[in-house]
């Protein structure tokens, strides 16, 4: 069997709500689990948003769009620099997770394990 990634324990750790891991808003870290894009992605939740990132250690890709709300309503963030931040608002979890996976650059994923920028030849 192979053994867990970066990537996977820590998502798992997320959803199990163990102690040490980095805890969000459960039903939105479901819906994001749920899209395999973002699965592929190191989830990163901190003060009510949960970020996505290419790579799993400081420093961050933070390119990426990220979801901010609750299992009520959720808005999508284009990432810093982008002029249109709101990428849409009001949304249920589902709805976030899937405008995120729409927004993604191609060839986006899975995350490398290491620091940002990517090793040379690592994405295209």
């Amino acid at each position: 069997m192979a053994e867990e990634t970066v990537v996977e324990k820590t998502w798992r750790g997320i959803l199990e709500r163990r102690p040490g891991a980095r805890l969000g808003e459960p039903a939105v870290i479901e819906a994001a689990y749920a899209e395999p894009r973002l699965r592929a992605l190191f989830p990163f939740p901190s003060h009510g948003a949960l970020n996505f990132h290419r790579n799993t250690q400081d420093p961050w890709s933070n390119d990426l769009p990220f979801i901010v709300g609750d299992a009520k309503s959720c808005t999508v963030y284009a990432p810093l620099g982008v002029p249109q931040r709101v990428l849409g608002a009001s949304l249920t979890p589902q709805e976030a997770a899937a405008l995120v996976v729409a927004h993604l650059p191609l060839g986006c994923g899975p995350a490398f394990d290491g620091p940002w920028p990517p090793p040379k030849n690592s994405i295209d």
